[in-house]
């Protein structure tokens, strides 16, 4: 791979990473606090490329120059530019395309109950429960809801109605969990917090369906088996399918 190509492709890479900042694809790979940084990549690989074009024209002309100055009976054998020998970079490179290939041509699908169901639930203590607003249904992310539900077992959510929004995972002796993959940077530390659901639970589920649940809060616990980390319920009233949301990773976890 010669400056050329290896300048086409860093241009191609970042023209990548601006088309995924500046629409929702880059929520597949990285948290919504990141998107400058996204774009901020893509520019610098942007630059990067043409300067690099830049700077062979340069070369190319400085080097053009020099050889029209000398005259022809000073050249020998070995100073002539056809005599120049030239040096391939490392065939490796070319393995700079195969990231370009996989975002451009594939949009990976976020994490869903496969993972959740062969990871422990990631939740931890929250530093603080905020006071909740005085809607009803009260939306929660299923982060919050599962660190008040164990961790201040239910003192701001009880007598609320309570509406969560996540994708359903089954366990392997049955019980459902609503699920969602929560986020510390990017995709590659994505971690489930799951909460059981009982009540009016659909009797047909299908894994990785996403649902907008409405139920009260139950002080039911249970382990998960995986890490033996808590697991809420949480009594179910009505649930109604719903479209995977454009970022399906939950980002309020500071994990």
């Amino acid at each position: 791979m010669n400056r050329q190509a290896q300048s086409a492709v860093l241009f191609l890479l970042g023209a990548s990473l601006l088309h995924a900042g500046t629409t929702d694809l880059y929520l597949r790979y990285v948290k919504q606090g990141l998107r400058p940084l996204v774009l901020l990549a893509g520019a610098v690989l942007i630059a990067a490329a043409v300067a690099t074009v830049w700077y062979e024209r340069k070369r190319a002309r400085s080097r053009k120059h020099t050889h029209d100055e000398r005259p022809d009976a000073e050249h020998t054998h070995d100073e002539r530019p056809d005599a120049e020998h030239t040096h391939s970079e490392p065939r490796v490179s070319w393995l700079l395309v195969l990231p370009l290939l996989a975002l451009i041509l594939v949009a990976p699908p976020a994490l869903g109950s496969y993972s959740a169901t062969r990871t422990g639930t990631a939740l931890q203590e929250p530093l603080a429960y905020p006071e909740l607003p005085a809607a009803d249904p009260l939306p929660l992310n299923v982060v919050d809801y599962a660190g008040r539900a164990v961790y201040d077992h239910g003192r701001t959510l009880r007598g609320r109605r309570i509406q969560l929004t996540g994708f359903l995972s089954l366990d392997r002796d049955g019980t459902p969990y609503l699920v969602r993959m929560a986020l510390n940077c990017c995709a590659a530390d994505a971690q489930p917090v799951k909460v059981a659901l009982t009540g009016a639970v659909p009797p047909v589920l299908q894994p990785d369906t996403w649902l907008r649940i409405t139920g009260t809060y139950t002080p039911r616990r249970m382990k998960d088996p995986v890490n033996g980390g808590p697991i809420p319920f949480i009594e179910v009233t009505e649930a109604k399918p719903v479209a995977e949301p454009t970022d399906p990773y939950d980002e309020s976890w500071n994990g």
